[in-house]
């Protein structure tokens, strides 16, 4: 009798004992996640020669698909699109702007919240919406930011990220705009939802 109820207890308390590290487990051992982003798009006007170059702030949308090779360290690719007007001087053209980057990920899984940075690199594709004659563009960028995915579930999170995108500007291979490109810097801070598994 006796030995019936030790064993029950010490059944019971090994239970009992797994139960926190169950619930932290798929945060801390999840190998891959997804998510879907909503971001505004801020770009740094620059000036040379008296002309300026600017693009209109928008809105977007990323998908992201990070792995983790353990609990801190992984990597993630990206895709974004937003349409906003690159401007330069006088002259605007509408664009379509499509994002591709990969980049390192280190995280540090917390209980509800796991902070992230990110550095990498990407390309940015300027395609103009409605002009004829003007080529579409791709622009090499260096990308770095930083985040937080909040827990609601163990599978189910919501991220807030900023990320910065540091690139020549587009110039669509017109005579009219030769030379006139500079490194500007596109700020996207973004909120969204995602999936781990």
């Amino acid at each position: 009798m006796f030995g019936k109820k030790l064993v029950t207890v010490l059944i019971a308390g090994v239970a009992s004992m797994t139960l926190p590290a169950f619930s932290q487990e798929d945060v801390e051992t999840s190998r891959q996640d997804v998510t879907v982003q909503a971001f505004g798009s801020f770009v740094k006007s620059t000036t040379h020669n008296g002309v300026e170059n600017k693009a209109t702030n928008s809105g977007g949308v990323l998908s992201s698909y990070r792995f983790f090779f353990n609990k801190y360290h992984g990597v993630e690719g990206n895709y974004g699109y937003s349409l906003n007007t690159q401007t330069y001087g006088s002259t605007g053209l509408k664009t379509n702007s499509h994002e591709i980057s990969g980049a390192y990920v280190f995280r540090y899984p917390l209980r509800k919240i796991t902070p992230f940075a990110l550095a990498g690199v990407g390309a940015l594709v300027f395609n103009p919406k409605d002009a004829t004659g003007v080529n579409t563009q791709t622009r090499a960028s260096f990308v770095y930011g930083g985040g937080a995915d909040y827990n609601i579930t163990n599978h189910i999170f919501m991220r807030a990220e900023y990320r910065g995108f540091v690139y020549n500007s587009p110039t669509w291979d017109q005579p009219a705009f030769t030379g006139r490109d500079r490194v500007t810097h596109r700020a996207e801070p973004s909120i969204g939802f995602g999936y781990r598994f």
